[in-house]
């Protein structure tokens, strides 16, 4: 076995990746401790134990039931901000994630009430048929030209609600429920419902579809850091006017980008509907769409980072009742999770300052004044590179 032809410059190597590594690592570690003694002060403030709430807390998530629930909320959150991911990549703001998948999870409720498939070729409609209508939606704000995506993705949830509500009744999309007010489309056959892993984790239910958030993450990070498309993509989020002048069509990527924004938005309501709902109704779980932006912004569009960001959020939410046995309001989930978003916001921002001043003092100055005795002929020309 021969050793490296360099090995002073291999250790090199290594060490800077690893300060490379520590350094990312720093700013989420400094927001996630920052935001954790800020909610400890939060607990203080109204009577609580801050140690007897996060033991609650653990003790709740290590538990089988929660366990799995957490991961099932998980994945939907997940799915969600890697819709939102796709277009904040590309320095777009897609904020209709809410109303794609919505919209999605009701045409796919709609159709595969109709199914009368095996398993898993109805499956596969499904879930085409998801994906093919949150594409529709979002498509629409990317054929809004000249009109700000956020203004008109916002628009366009406000849309969807009303929609879903005009189309849930009976003898259009809505199934006659008996008279109820939560109104809904007819089930699902038993066939295409998940029927998950009920054995494994004491008594709750662990959806197959679960592993549609691991699908879906590794087929953003392909896509984004393996192919040419990605590089285009990340090209023009960084800088528009090089990656246009590099013959980079700027608008066909950023239609496309905002298509599979919406394809994957489709998939964040299928864990849902085809595990617990087994259908669409008016009691749909709500918000996926805005947890997506907070998850991504956690994870800052990154595979890894957003599962971790994820499973973060997935354990605040379940903890909320656990914190309620210790008369511990609701509210302060809410307000811890906003906390944490404050906090990485925050922090990422003082990471990019302090590198940019790294940058900008490790970088010579072409307009350095001349050392003494050297001639002004030596130097280079102000405003001009030397040769």
């Amino acid at each position: 076995m021969s050793l490296p032809a360099n090995p002073r410059g291999l250790a090199a190597g290594l060490l800077t990746s690893l300060r490379g590594v520590a350094a990312g690592l720093l700013a989420p570690a400094a927001a996630l401790v920052l935001a954790a003694g800020a909610a400890c002060l939060i607990l203080a403030a109204t009577g609580a134990s801050p140690l007897d709430a996060a033991e609650a807390m653990v003790t709740n998530a290590l538990s089988g039931s929660s366990a799995a629930i957490i991961l099932n909320s998980a994945a939907a959150y997940y799915i969600s901000a890697v819709a939102v991911a796709f277009t904040f990549r590309l320095n777009l703001f897609n904020i209709g994630v809410e109303g794609q998948y919505r919209i999605a999870a009701l045409c796919a409720a709609a159709v595969g009430a109709e199914l009368r498939l095996p398993p898993i070729a109805g499956n596969a409609v499904v879930l085409l048929t998801a994906m093919a209508a949150g594409a529709i939606w979002a498509g629409i704000a990317a054929a809004i030209k000249g009109v700000n995506e956020v203004i008109s993705t916002i628009a366009l949830n406000f849309i969807a609600i009303g929609l879903i509500s005009y189309l849930l009744v009976p003898g259009r999309l809505g199934a006659d429920g008996g008279g109820g007010n939560n109104l809904g489309t007819a089930p699902l056959p038993p066939s295409l419902r998940d029927p998950g892993f009920t054995t494994v984790a004491h008594g709750a239910t662990l959806y197959w579809t679960s592993l549609l958030a691991l699908a879906t993450g590794i087929a953003f990070y392909v896509l984004l850091e393996r192919t040419v498309f990605g590089f285009d993509l990340r090209a023009i989020g960084r800088s528009p006017d090089a990656a246009r002048f590099g013959g980079t069509s700027t608008a066909r990527i950023t239609v496309i980008t905002m298509l599979l924004s919406g394809a994957t938005a489709g998939l964040a309501g299928m864990p849902a509907l085809l595990g617990d709902s087994g259908g669409f109704s008016l009691s749909f779980p709500s918000g996926l769409g805005f947890i997506g932006i907070a998850v991504a912004l956690i994870g800052r569009n990154r595979a890894a980072g957003m599962a971790f960001g994820a499973l973060l959020f997935s354990f605040l939410d379940n903890s909320s009742n656990v914190l309620q046995l210790l008369d511990i309001s609701n509210e302060v989930v809410r307000i811890m999770e906003g906390l944490i978003v404050l906090a990485v916001v925050i922090a990422y921002e003082l990471s990019a300052r302090w590198r940019a001043r790294r940058e900008r003092q490790a970088t010579p100055s072409l307009a350095a004044p001349p050392t003494a005795g050297e001639p002004a002929a030596a130097r280079p020309a102000r405003g001009k590179a030397a040769t």
